[in-house]
């Protein structure tokens, strides 16, 4: 297991955080599958009743890592965009088919990926620093699992999706996002709090009763609207637009940080 990854267990719950604070969490592929199989061994241990899945920091997560070479890693067609939208959703997918409980515990930027993994999550607690978003449609690409509608319905959805803004903890909870805003210094012990209660709960009963709503969301199509998902985001992903091309050009001229400028400045109000 690589230190981008780290676990503590104790008192039946594992405390899990992406530990890569200098990207602010972002997710890159090296961690992806370490990720699985970390929840998948997590799931098999006795000792574990309920997980809390966290990142090192100041930040949950600022989305999939924009330094590393997607395009070229996976190539920039339909086909390849389809198998990195696959990869990406299959890993979102983690905290919703373990069987146990899995909380979120978010501060500071839960963006685009993170924001989806969060709200794979069973429950998520804020602090109230944290900002959540889904700003992919600003660089012309797409949410790997539009997981979005089924958290906080159609009509909040399709505005934040269609605009990329971001909203606060208390905006958040307010749209049934996430459960709890606590104070920033409470965050940790609020979190951990709530996990004991879970965990004086027997393993056999949290995991029954998951299956049941998780389940419920399946027969509903839950599944089936993200699988589509993914193929309507590779069609967008493999599509040059005006918006990519600048962004793009910007990128290879002047660096990351300066496309991200650029685009960002075109929605200050």
């Amino acid at each position: 297991m690589s230190d981008e990854l780290v676990t503590e267990i104790k008192d039946k719950i594992a405390h899990v955080r992406i530990n890569r604070p200098k990207a602010m969490n972002a997710i890159h592929p090296s961690i992806m599958g370490e990720f699985k199989q970390l929840f998948r061994d997590l799931d098999d241990d006795r000792n574990v009743s309920v997980i809390v899945l966290s990142g090192t920091g100041d930040h949950f997560g600022a989305g999939y890592d924009l330094k590393f070479g997607w395009g070229e890693h996976y190539g920039r067609d339909i086909f390849g965009q389809r198998k990195m939208l696959q990869d990406c959703v299959d890993f979102e997918y983690t905290p919703w088919d373990c069987s146990k409980p899995v909380i979120a515990m978010v501060k500071g930027y839960c963006l685009a990926g993170s924001c989806e993994l969060a709200m794979m999550c069973c429950i998520t607690i804020a602090a109230k620093n944290a900002k959540f978003g889904e700003p992919e449609i600003r660089f012309s690409t797409s949410p790997p699992a539009v997981i979005m509608p089924w958290i906080v319905g159609l009509k909040k959805a399709r505005e934040l999706l269609y605009t990329g803004d971001m909203i606060d903890a208390d905006e958040a909870l307010r749209i049934g996002m996430i459960n709890r805003v606590v104070p920033d210094e409470e965050l940790e012990e609020r979190t951990f709090k709530l996990a004991r209660r879970m965990a004086a709960i027997s393993v056999e009963g949290l995991q029954t009763t998951k299956a049941s709503i998780n389940r419920g969301a399946e027969i509903a199509g839950l599944r089936q609207a993200i699988t589509y998902g993914i193929e309507q985001g590779a069609m967008l992903d493999s599509a040059e637009t005006e918006a990519l091309r600048k962004f793009s050009e910007i990128r290879t001229k002047e660096g990351l940080s300066a496309a991200i400028r650029w685009r960002e400045s075109q929605f200050v109000e």
